[in-house]
């Protein structure tokens, strides 16, 4: 039987959730509708419904699957590779399969829309970003530590400021199309954190 708070359970479900998510990442929240997911897989809006009451139940189970998929790769991540400096370049590599599949980061593209979503997806939305800038400190941190990694300031800061700038390169390369842009733009924020030789 279908979860229809969640979206788990039939291939239908599936189907609904990799359609929004595409429409989301590359039209946003408030660009697409029920009607576009009807349309494209070749349903009734009513059967849209019987799996997700509403768009912003649909919207709840987008961000939980993809928090989901993101958290495991970083607990991937985590238990293999063991050098933070090599831990950060996968995070970004993480963003950068995202962007070479002309898609922006789902959490990303919600968050430029924040405050005309429904309460429920802001803060889910606020927590994906809460749970990723936790991870960025710890690996920042560590790097620090074990001198892989270099900063000023603290963790906190510079987890912000990758977050931040892996999330506007999305965008800047978004513009054209190229995402050569968005390499470059990575490849100098992990250059700036990289420990001066001595």
């Amino acid at each position: 039987m279908t979860d229809r708070t969640n979206g788990n359970g039939s291939a239908t479900t599936v189907r609904i959730l990799d359609v929004a998510e595409r429409l989301v990442q590359t039209r946003g929240y408030n660009g697409f509708s029920y009607g576009d997911i009807a349309t494209e897989l070749g349903i009734t809006r009513a059967a849209l419904h019987y799996h997700f009451a509403g768009k912003a139940e649909l919207g709840q189970a987008l961000v939980d699957r993809y928090a989901t998929r993101f958290a495991a790769a970083l607990a991937h991540v985590d238990a293999t590779v063991p050098d933070a400096a090599a831990r950060l370049q996968r995070y970004v590599d993480l963003y950068t399969d995202v962007a070479d599949d002309n898609r922006m980061c789902l959490c990303g593209m919600l968050a430029a829309e924040h405050r005309t979503l429904p309460e429920p997806l802001q803060q889910a939305v606020c927590a994906f970003f809460k749970s990723n800038t936790a991870w960025l400190r710890r690996v920042l941190d560590e790097g620090r530590a074990d001198g892989s990694l270099a900063f000023t300031g603290t963790a906190e800061d510079s987890a912000a400021m990758v977050l931040g700038g892996l999330e506007g390169a999305m965008l800047i390369a978004r513009l054209d199309g190229d995402v050569s842009r968005f390499r470059a733009a990575a490849a100098r924020l992990l250059a700036g954190l990289a420990p001066v030789p001595a």
